[in-house]
């Protein structure tokens, strides 16, 4: 369908698929207007926040506000240097997207960016599709083990990420998801981009690896055993996946 670009003279910059369900405006990437609309339907947490949308009956959106962690989120908790509109977080995540969607790789779909600029800062936003019928991988492995099949398919997926040279910042168990046809997907692509080389592959598994570890120390239902990852990394090797 492709995107377009369109700003609006008060500071908003906005990116978008062109099949948009709804009026283009800086309201819809604020919570508190879908609230009012009653179409808030839920959130998650993570470096952003995010809270889930139902625009219209048929869709339904993750929309993050772009946040800063560390040290500097508390001076600046949302606010970044503004070097260039392709530079802005939202602006490479949703390209990234859409490189990674057309690469026939199961990443969310990009609806729509925003960038509003202020003076030498801005602030962005971001909204995905959701995915339908869907539960993050920490979830699952505090319900039940995953079956080695689920554990190959994962292992599959990121060597087909790693493939494309997708560095992923963040490759821990909850940016992995499971849906009702037992496709794998990877999300939340803030800080990823495309990058050359290998040496940087093994981190990004090691970094997985440590998400499960670390949760099997925290949970008291952690249904994950070090042949599992085992299982993961022999698919992700495979030449034949």
């Amino acid at each position: 369908m492709g995107h377009k670009e369109h700003y609006d003279e008060h500071g908003h910059w906005f990116l978008y698929q062109q099949d948009i369900p709804v009026t283009l405006h800086p309201q819809i990437f604020s919570p508190a207007y879908w609230q009012s609309q009653g179409a808030l339907i839920g959130g998650a947490k993570g470096r952003g926040t995010t809270v889930f949308i139902r625009p219209k009956a048929t869709e339904e959106w993750a929309l993050r506000h772009y946040r800063r962690g560390g040290m500097i989120g508390r001076l600046l908790t949302d606010q970044f240097v503004y070097t260039g509109l392709n530079k802005t977080r939202a602006w490479q995540e949703f390209h990234l997207l859409e490189y990674m969607r057309d690469q026939g790789l199961p990443v969310p779909e990009p609806v729509a960016a925003h960038v509003c600029r202020s003076g030498c800062y801005y602030q962005a936003d971001l909204i995905t599709r959701l995915i339908p019928d869907s539960q993050d991988l920490h979830k699952v492995l505090c319900e039940r083990p995953l079956s080695e099949n689920e554990w190959r398919k994962t292992g599959q997926i990121i060597a087909r990420l790693h493939r494309h040279q997708v560095y992923h910042h963040d490759l821990n168990i909850r940016n992995l998801m499971l849906d009702a046809r037992g496709t794998i997907w990877i999300i939340d692509f803030d800080k990823c981009r495309r990058r050359a080389g290998n040496n940087w592959k093994k981190e990004n598994l090691d970094r997985l690896h440590r998400s499960l570890k670390k949760s099997a120390e925290n949970q008291s239902n952690w249904y994950w055993q070090e042949a599992d990852f085992e299982t993961l990394l022999e698919a992700y090797s495979d030449p034949h996946r």
